[in-house]
């Protein structure tokens, strides 16, 4: 029965299916199977028998191996077993080449292979300047694509330019876009031809894009490359330079011996992070600049700064009462409230609470009294201006 609809022609047919895992095949594609499966066979063999035609309908999930009817996408392909060969490993190596999209519209049996009544659909040829205009821009959006890309060569745009079928020149450029099978089964199932042709447009506009954004992200990467790798060999070759000459006194010496003290300083990371970032700002800016002198003053305070040092507090009020009446006379509001932070000091254990500062004009005591102060605790003394 043959039944004329709007977009070309359509007829049933009963033919053996072959499930095809993790692939898609459209109409006019000729390739290679490798198959396997003892259904698979199976229905290759009664294709041969008959008329040399089979069904290759994909598999939904491919993982399974052993599918039944739900597994499979309705929509296929007819295709034409031009060639089979048995191979020396069981399996079977078949040549195939798709002839139309067809739906299934019944499933006569299910075994010992899948046989099934399906509906074909044939393509109409281009029939008004719309078609044609759609046809001229997928072309040209196709050849923008290869120009782009570098999986596909300039051989393959000039193997499809003479194509008068806009939906056959459809189905192989979304043969050669790099989609996944769910995307490829839509662009199989769409057999409106305008339709079909402007869902190619609208994927090879996408994927130009994703092109171009890959070319300029490829382009930076590589200009920073390129950046790095001169800055490492120009130190390398400094360092050469200085080797050779037996110089140890150059900016790239000094650098080392700076970073050799503050990992030996033992700051906390925070800081020691800090100190590098600084020493790597001091590496790369002239030592004839001021700020130069800046960052080498901060970098020599940061690595002079007691880090891992600490000493063990003495809680002993009352020696601390005695060196502050022996080293100073007079001055019992100021020793009392000395001894009542020492005092609280030693109850809570911890550094925090009240700061102490002593004010008042040059003279009066205030560094002795803050000396006093060390000496009772058995803490060094440092003045810092």
């Amino acid at each position: 029965m043959e039944v004329f609809g709007v977009n070309g022609k359509k007829k049933e047919t009963v033919v053996p299916l072959l499930p095809l895992r993790g692939l898609l095949v459209f109409p006019t594609m000729v390739l290679h199977l490798d198959v396997g499966r003892e259904k698979s066979v199976k229905a290759l063999e009664q294709a041969m028998v008959e008329d040399h035609m089979i069904l290759l309908t994909s598999q939904k999930d491919v993982a399974i191996d052993e599918p039944d009817m739900d597994d499979l996408y309705k929509m296929g392909t007819i295709a034409r077993v031009k060639q089979l060969l048995k191979l020396p490993n069981g399996t079977f190596r078949v040549l195939v080449e798709g002839v139309a999209r067809a739906l299934i519209t019944e499933v006569i049996s299910e075994e010992p292979y899948f046989l099934v009544k399906v509906e074909k659909f044939a393509d109409r040829a281009a029939k008004n300047l719309e078609d044609e205009a759609l046809k001229r821009t997928m072309l040209e959006y196709f050849e923008q694509y290869i120009n782009l890309s570098k999986r596909l060569s300039v051989d393959i745009y000039a193997s499809i330019v003479d194509i008068d079928e806009p939906g056959r020149m459809a189905d192989i450029i979304a043969s050669h876009l790099p989609l996944k099978l769910e995307e490829k089964q839509r662009i199989l199932e769409t057999i409106d031809v305008k339709e079909r042709l402007n869902k190619i447009i609208q994927i090879l506009h996408n994927e130009k894009e994703v092109l171009q954004l890959e070319k300029k992200i490829s382009a930076r990467v590589k200009q920073s490359m390129e950046r790095t790798q001169k800055e490492y060999y120009l130190r390398e070759q400094m360092k050469a330079i200085q080797k050779e000459l037996g110089e140890k006194e150059g900016k790239t010496g000094e650098v080392e011996e700076l970073k050799e003290k503050i990992e030996a300083a033992g700051m906390p990371e925070h800081v020691k992070q800090t100190a590098l970032k600084e020493l790597d700002r001091y590496e790369k800016i002239p030592a004839t600049s001021a700020e130069s002198t800046v960052i080498r003053n901060y970098l020599d305070w940061l690595i002079a700064l007691p880090w891992s040092k600490e000493t063990e507090d003495i809680h002993d009020i009352k020696q601390a009462e005695a060196i502050l009446n022996e080293e100073h006379y007079g001055l019992d509001k100021v020793k009392e409230r000395v001894l009542e932070f020492l005092s609280v000091k030693q109850l809570t254990k911890s550094l925090k609470g009240p700061i102490l500062c002593l004010a008042g004009p040059p003279g009066v005591g205030k560094t002795s009294l803050a000396r006093s102060i060390a000496k009772a605790l058995g803490r060094r003394f440092v003045r810092v201006s």
